[in-house]
């Protein structure tokens, strides 16, 4: 099969999104199947070989975060050539009603189109989105995916349509035979963050609010901070937390991978803004225990707290206590463990991407379907 997968973020930048295609698109091609993903940025700055770059990208605030897109006429331009060029059998986008990318290639489009949407949108979005040209946008979409069942409740409710539900996937080996960092975790336990770490939503404070507890009852316990920003930034960091963090900054895909299996607890103290949990997933395949707010994507991933340890949002109180009853308490952690890697067996790549495939098949049968129709 053919393949046309549209990012409308920019790979210079990581994000959830990024990721997802990225696997989706190397999964797809073991699979024996052509693939091509078309993504903002400069030649440049591609070194992934069936990456297409659209061109330049401007900065836009976006879900609580600042997302690097491309939208315009040059870009539009090349979304037809790629198009062309492609003759693919199956355009799938992601994140189509983002002015980006995805949307201009549904909507120039002339085959079954797929989408995927990883965001549970707020009501005022999701309405705004049934007006102009995002209703065209909507219509010419042959088949619709959705992450979780907070992005797929959006398409019931407020988008005119139902979704497909299928979860991010993760790359279940790599993380599971990724080997720890040199002296880590260490005798005296870590805790290990991944992200942006100045975001509000990532609720990186309570963290750091919870880890200066910890430290004064545990002088060996270390934390392990891995993503893009500048910890001059962060006003809220004792000199106790200073001494015992270490910050690795933006990380490859390798080094996230042995970071995870470099600590003994994965803390997520997520405030919102989340409609899946991608890094738990993540977590969950390095064999670590997962400790997370109690964000309802967050429950979903964790098999309702079977599959990792949750507490209260913005609660540093109560996720201190968490913590320390699982760093004094490796039964449970392997127990913990041990139910994540049964809960990621279903988010594994090559399982997600048959159920996508699936998608496809069926959007090329209904598009043929409505051409057929459309004969006289």
């Amino acid at each position: 099969m053919r393949i046309g997968i549209v990012c409308p973020y920019s790979f210079d930048v990581p994000g959830g999104v990024q990721n997802h295609v990225r696997d989706l698109a190397e999964t797809l091609i073991a699979l024996g199947h052509h693939v091509s993903v078309l993504a903002p940025g400069d030649e440049e700055g591609m070194t992934l070989p069936y990456v297409v770059p659209a061109g330049r990208t401007v900065p836009v605030p976006y879900n609580g975060s600042v997302a690097r897109v491309s939208f315009g006429l040059i870009s539009a331009t090349r979304v037809r050539r790629w198009l062309a060029a492609g003759r693919f059998d199956v355009l799938h986008v992601h994140e189509p009603l983002i002015p980006s990318l995805s949307m201009l290639a549904v909507l120039s489009a002339r085959g079954p189109v797929v989408a995927t949407f990883h965001t549970a949108m707020t009501r005022s979005r999701a309405l705004a989105a049934a007006q102009g040209v995002l209703q065209l946008v909507l219509e010419k979409i042959t088949g619709r995916i959705a992450v979780s069942e907070l992005a797929r409740k959006v398409q019931v409710e407020h988008l005119g349509g139902s979704a497909w539900e299928i979860p991010n996937g993760v790359q279940a080996s790599k993380y599971r035979d990724a080997v720890p960092l040199p002296g880590w975790p260490g005798p005296g336990g870590a805790l290990g963050f991944i992200g942006r770490f100045t975001e509000p939503r990532k609720g990186f404070r309570y963290l750091l609010s919870a880890f200066e507890t910890l430290a004064a009852d545990r002088p060996g316990l270390r934390l392990l901070v891995a993503g893009p920003g500048d910890i001059s930034d962060i006003s809220e960091m004792s000199d106790v937390v200073r001494e015992r963090a270490v910050f690795l900054g933006k990380v490859s895909e390798e080094d996230k991978a042995r970071m995870l299996r470099s600590v003994d607890l994965y803390v997520a103290p997520n405030t919102g803004g989340e409609s899946f949990g991608m890094i738990l997933t993540e977590a969950m395949a390095a064999g670590t225990p997962v400790v997370a707010s109690e964000l309802d994507a967050f429950r979903r991933v964790l098999d309702g707290g079977e599959a990792g340890a949750l507490f209260p949002v913005g609660d540093a109180d109560a996720l201190a206590r968490t913590a320390a009853a699982l760093l004094d308490d490796p039964a449970r952690r392997a127990a913990l463990a041990a139910r994540g890697a049964e809960v990621v067996a279903a988010y594994d790549w090559p399982v997600v991407a048959e159920r996508v495939l699936e998608v496809y098949s069926t959007a090329i049968e209904v598009a043929g379907a409505t051409v057929q129709e459309s004969v006289p």
